[in-house]
């Protein structure tokens, strides 16, 4: 993967935020771009992009980020997934590179970008939902297996590393609302969960957000556009910041963009916005 060199400004502090946009054409038609323009960001993940690599430039062209630098990894099936990273600063490394049978999934993107500290990994990762007794379901488990890998080495390696976005998966009942209602089904299967629990035990990640915000109920990242879901705050907390104890120890804030309204939505999902002091 390309080397972009180290010519590029150095961060001391960041503002990471990270959003599954639904679309990103269609969060743009709900002002969701203008949003994102306004959190005054250094470094924006989004997920589920559904759009060409073109597609995806001409829309943040429109909405003032034209001179930010982007990976973006879409995927083969028209319309579907696609993750990207946007930096306000050049990053020194881009690589979709996850493994071999993922690669046109589009649900990986990595980058590096430099900061006082040294260098800094950002990755923006986007699980699939799933289906309980399904070949979905092994799938899902086969990619959780490789993020398990990646994220093992980041640890071993002593790297300073957040890993972003939809992992479509509550980790406690403290993430979704109705969880006993859920029980048995895709986003909050034992097996599911019990991954969560590997890597913030055994391979010492943190999840950033729970970290700073303490326990639950929520705060909830996602809700059906359907009934009165949102209204009543039926929703799961399945977008994440995930960090290694090197980087989580540096977060100062966390906050879940939820809208005012019903009909201030963008999103199915909310993003979730870190401050780190670097």
């Amino acid at each position: 993967m390309p080397d972009l060199g180290e010519t590029c400004s150095k961060l001391s502090v960041m503002r990471l935020v990270s959003a599954n946009v639904n679309g990103i054409r269609a969060a743009q038609r709900r002002g969701g771009l203008a949003w994102l323009q306004a959190q005054q960001a250094d470094v924006v993940t989004l997920q589920e992009v559904r759009a060409s690599d073109d597609q995806l430039r001409k829309v943040l062209a429109d909405e003032g980020f034209g001179h930010w630098p982007v990976a973006h990894a879409p995927a083969a099936a028209k319309g579907r997934a696609g993750v990207a990273i946007l930096t306000r600063t050049e990053p020194t490394r881009i690589s979709s590179d996850l493994a071999a049978d993922f690669d046109e999934a589009g649900r990986w993107v990595e980058v590096d970008v430099q900061t006082e500290a040294g260098p800094l990994t950002v990755a923006s990762v986007y699980v699939h939902t799933g289906e309980a007794d399904t070949d979905r379901q092994v799938e899902k488990y086969r990619f959780l297996d490789v993020l398990t890998q990646r994220m093992r080495e980041w640890r071993d390696d002593g790297r300073r590393a957040v890993i972003t976005g939809d992992l479509n998966i509550g980790h406690t009942e403290h993430d979704i609302k109705n969880w006993k209602g859920n029980r048995g089904k895709s986003g909050f299967l034992p097996q599911e969960r019990a991954y969560l629990d590997r890597w913030f035990t055994e391979l010492g990640w943190v999840d950033v957000h729970r970290a700073l915000h303490g326990p639950g109920p929520g705060p909830y990242t996602w809700w059906s556009w359907r009934g009165k879901a949102f209204d009543n705050d039926s929703g799961w907390r399945i977008d994440y910041q995930l960090a290694t104890s090197p980087l989580a120890q540096t977060a100062t804030a966390a906050v879940v963009g939820r809208a005012e309204s019903y009909d201030q939505r963008w999103s199915d999902h909310a993003a979730v916005s870190v401050d780190y002091d670097l």
